[in-house]
């Protein structure tokens, strides 16, 4: 009887562990279709794309401490906001590098190295990607879990879920269903509105600039920020991919309505300056002179003065909903006459971003 009864608190005891174990696993299907199983909430991860910290800085109030290792890339295309993120996380500086932005950089023996418990990776990015079939049977084998998500390639159809999938593996989920709220409410509005009317759409000419390098979305990227908010996209009719180079002759026999520029905050760059730590009066000064190109200045859109300048991170981040905000109002100035751009980012600044954002991120020529 008495071993009996032991044999009974045994099996009891076993269950309950049982049970408690498979309730501490997080399962989750991430944006590529892949079915990942974590033992509990990552604490050490490894970031495909260094930029992805905005993305986390979202969801945590200290998102460099679950960083295990990243590659390089932020310190570059980050800017001041790079800065500003050192100085509010010192420890940031101690983070091990995989690689550079390029995939082909990447070193596998580094990431098992720093033994992380999840590595997060974009569908298409310029670090790993779901394409990136060595580097994931390598990590695999070696026992790292893989999530990917994905703001760049098709934004408005991945946000969503991503920051779901992200919510869950960082047990991050409160937080990230209340940006999900809010996100939910801003692109609905839009999108309800876009679709509500026969709107003509305005044609779009938009030149992502960084330094030296011109290029305009084709199909996906901020293309697709585009096509959401009411206008067409005029490097869609010809470019095959995501992001190429226009022709000009092509772009003067399209007649653009709108002229959209992007950059990033790289003091004494050439191109678009703008973003964290820079004055509305310095990228006024930037767009002035990008306008006043003799390939740019006869085209109608500058000569309307339909002229614009959007911070060109928003194409890889669930911040994208500000982008979106602004070129509803600025494609159709009537019908979005109501939405505030300055009072969502005031919200997503004040009750998610871990370091706050200050400088100038969307504006139009003056």
């Amino acid at each position: 009887m008495k071993t009996s009864l032991k044999q009974t608190f045994l099996v009891l005891a076993i269950s309950l562990f049982t049970f408690n174990l498979s309730h501490a696993q997080i399962t989750v299907t991430d944006i590529v279709g892949r079915k990942v199983t974590l033992k509990a909430p990552a604490k050490r991860i490894i970031l495909g794309e260094g930029r992805s910290l905005i993305t986390l800085s979202l969801l945590s109030d200290n998102p460099v401490s679950l960083v295990a290792g990243w590659t390089g890339d932020f310190k570059k295309s980050g800017g001041l906001l790079y800065n500003e993120y050192l100085k509010t996380f010192p420890a940031m500086a101690g983070i091990p590098v995989i690689g550079t932005s390029g995939k082909e950089t990447v070193s596998t023996e580094k990431i098992i190295s720093l033994k992380p418990d999840l590595a997060i990776f974009g569908a298409g990015s310029h670090g790993p990607d779901a394409k990136s079939v060595d580097i994931i049977k390598q990590l695999e084998a070696a026992g790292v879990p893989i999530i990917f998500i994905d703001f760049r390639l098709h934004p408005f159809t991945n946000t969503i879920p991503s920051m779901q999938v992200l919510g869950k593996v960082l047990g991050a989920e409160k937080r990230a269903n209340e940006y999900i709220a809010l996100y939910k409410e801003k692109f609905n509005q839009i999108e309800r509105r876009v679709d509500s009317k026969n709107l003509k759409r305005p044609k779009v000419y938009m030149e992502m600039i960084r330094g030296e390098n011109v290029g305009s979305p084709g199909k996906g990227n901020l293309g697709e920020f585009i096509e959401f908010a009411g206008g067409h996209n005029i490097g869609a009719d010809v470019l095959p991919g995501e992001v190429g180079t226009l022709n000009m002759e092509y772009v003067i026999t399209q007649q653009p309505d709108v002229y959209i520029a992007t950059g990033i905050a790289t003091p004494g760059e050439p191109g678009l300056l703008i973003g964290y730590g820079i004055s509305e009066a310095d990228t006024q000064k930037s767009l002035t002179q990008l306008s006043k190109r003799s390939t740019i200045a006869t085209l109608p859109a500058v000569k309307k003065g339909n002229v614009f300048a959007l911070w060109h991170l928003f194409y890889d981040s669930p911040l994208n909903i500000l982008a979106a905000e602004s070129l509803a109002k600025w494609l159709h100035p009537d019908l979005f006459n109501d939405v505030d751009v300055d009072a969502t980012f005031k919200i997503i600044n004040e009750k998610f971003l871990a370091v706050p954002f200050k400088g100038t991120y969307y504006t139009e020529l003056k």
